[in-house]
């Protein structure tokens, strides 16, 4: 009778550990996901935002329409791109932004315009707030990554199927590394 009391009791706690740590594991999933979304809905504001510094660039700097036609290239291949090629995409479209707004330091015209301005502070904003969302993402894919490849919760993991998330990082795209030239 106590024996069989002890081992129901032990099973219960198993049971009861195995429901936690799945629950767990969905939780952080979620927390993965809603970090993802929170990055894409900042991605769309930006990419919202470019064709309205496009078409104020325009007006002040016509000829320098092969730059404004890279970073157009850039949106839509950032826009369209998916994975890891969607990183490496949004890097480059970073790179093409830092262009777009030393052009200005060339037109005093341009740099006074208080409409280009605010869409430069806007899209200031939404950069701090890309960031933000990255280190979001990033601290839930790696609290997900750690609960997955811990002992003894990744039994539970494998069992069910749960899988990590990748780290949103930028690489080093010769775009975003490459120092912008000035000319006046």
């Amino acid at each position: 009778m106590e024996t069989t009391t002890i081992l129901l009791i032990v099973v219960g706690l198993l049971v009861l550990w195995v429901i936690f740590a799945y629950n767990k594991l969905v939780s952080l999933t979620n927390h993965g996901k809603e970090a993802a979304s929170d990055i894409e809905v900042q991605l769309k504001r930006r990419y919202d935002l470019i064709p309205n510094i496009i078409n104020t660039v325009k007006g002040y700097a016509t000829h320098e329409a092969s730059t404004l036609e890279k970073v157009i290239s850039a949106r839509n291949s950032a826009m369209s791109a998916q994975g890891a090629d969607k990183v490496k995409a949004e890097g480059e479209l970073a790179g093409m932004l830092k262009s777009v707004f030393a052009l200005a330091e060339s037109y005093p015209d341009l740099k006074a315009n208080s409409n280009f301005v605010e869409l430069q502070r806007e899209l200031s904003d939404t950069e701090n707030k890309i960031q933000a969302a990255r280190r979001f993402y990033n601290a839930n894919a790696r609290d997900l990554s750690i609960a997955i490849e811990s002992f003894p919760t990744n039994f539970i993991a494998k069992s069910f199927g749960f899988t990590r998330l990748e780290l949103f990082d930028l690489p080093d795209t010769d775009a975003a590394q490459q120092n912008i030239e000035v000319k006046f």
